[in-house]
Order: structure tokens, then C-alpha cells, then sequence
């Protein structure tokens, strides 16, 4: 008699499901979900380039999200300020 051995895409059809939606047919995506992630490769799992320093094209920081926050504080401050004529 023969020993049986593992299917090995038992897994692959056992693995979670990807949620995303189709907003042509409204079906779901039905590719394996990415473990830790509720959606596949192709909708984002785990995406996303690096922030600040380590993505490809940062060259000085000066549009990162922390000055561009700084920078509406800073207008906030001098629209508040502005009006009681110490600035000019």
C-alpha cells in the first residue's frame, strides 16, 4: 500500500481570503490574504513605500509631514497675531 503524502496546496486553499471589493462586479478578490493582513499582495498588504529618510526620492525633509504641520502652525500663530498689529 501506498503512503500518502501531504497535499501541499491544502494550506493555500485553507488560507484566509482577500476582502477587497470589485467596484465593477461588486464581487470579492478571493486571492489568499497575506498573513497578518486582512487583504492580498495586490491591494495593499503590507504596501506602501518608507517614510521620510528611507524613501527613494527624500532629499532635504523639506515637505515631510512633520514641517509641512509645523509650517500651518507657525501661518495659524501669525493669522492670530496678525490682526492686533504686532506684525507687519
Amino acid at each position: 500500500m501506498k503512503k500518502m503524502t501531504p497535499n501541499p496546496m491544502q494550506s493555500a486553499h485553507a488560507a484566509r481570503r482577500c476582502s477587497a471589493k470589485s467596484k465593477r462586479s461588486g464581487k470579492d478578490c478571493n486571492a489568499p490574504a497575506v498573513r497578518g493582513f486582512r487583504v492580498c499582495r495586490m491591494h495593499g498588504a503590507g504596501g506602501g513605500a518608507p517614510r521620510g529618510e528611507h524613501h527613494g526620492h527624500y532629499k532635504h525633509g523639506g515637505y515631510t509631514c512633520e514641517v509641512i504641520s509645523a509650517k500651518r502652525g507657525l501661518a495659524l500663530l501669525l493669522a492670530a497675531v496678525a490682526p492686533t498689529g504686532a506684525v507687519k
